[in-house]
């Protein structure tokens, strides 16, 4: 089995960003961004998904957690994209539904390389902990971007943290299952032979 890690750092005047990721981990994570909900929204990514993560993020969180949270986003999906390399003899697509209490998380993701995301996750509070909301759905876009994937998640629910946990859990079930390897699969998971 191919080598499925990255480590990759950036450097701007808003963010410093170190990520780790091992794709056939075992789901250890060690993360601190300075936005305390977020890391445990990617603790639980890691642990779910499988992968070992390690995320280090300083930002200017004296202004707000946008430049944090989106650039550790950009980061971590960029790690995905060169720790799955060509691609070939993974499941490619993956989905899953999360309950967690009230709500329930759903997603669905391609890994073959076509970037989009179409995120629907109805948070009613304008922050969780020191996370602001409406920066969550902009991460994954931006994490689903720089990895290359499709992305479709949704959640429902009353609670904001259910919500949004569900959500993450449900995308990590559903990664888990499209990187992992096939056996079976020769080659890349479409009829085009490239993805």
């Amino acid at each position: 089995m191919p080598d499925r890690t990255a480590h990759l750092t950036r450097e701007t005047q808003e963010t410093s960003v170190e990520v780790h990721l091992d794709l056939d981990g075992s789901g250890q994570a060690a993360v601190s961004t300075g936005v305390g909900f977020f890391d445990h929204l990617l603790t639980s990514l890691a642990h779910h998904a499988l992968f070992d993560l390690t995320v280090n993020t300083k930002g200017d969180l004296n202004v707000d957690d946008h430049h944090t949270v989106e650039d550790t986003a950009l980061v971590l999906g960029s790690a995905m994209a060169e720790a799955l390399g060509d691609r070939a003899g993974i499941n490619r697509f993956g989905d899953a539904a999360v309950p967690m209490d009230e709500a329930l998380g759903s997603a669905a993701v391609d890994v073959g390389g076509r970037p989009y995301a179409v995120i629907d996750l109805p948070l009613q509070n304008p922050m969780i902990g020191n996370l602001t909301t409406q920066n969550l759905p902009h991460a994954l876009e931006a994490m689903a971007r720089a990895a290359g994937f499709t992305l479709h998640l949704r959640s429902e629910g009353l609670n904001d943290h259910h919500q949004a946990e569900a959500a993450i859990k449900a995308l990590a079930r559903a990664l888990r299952q499209a990187v992992s390897q096939d056996p079976r699969r020769q080659g890349v998971a479409s009829t085009k032979g490239t993805i």
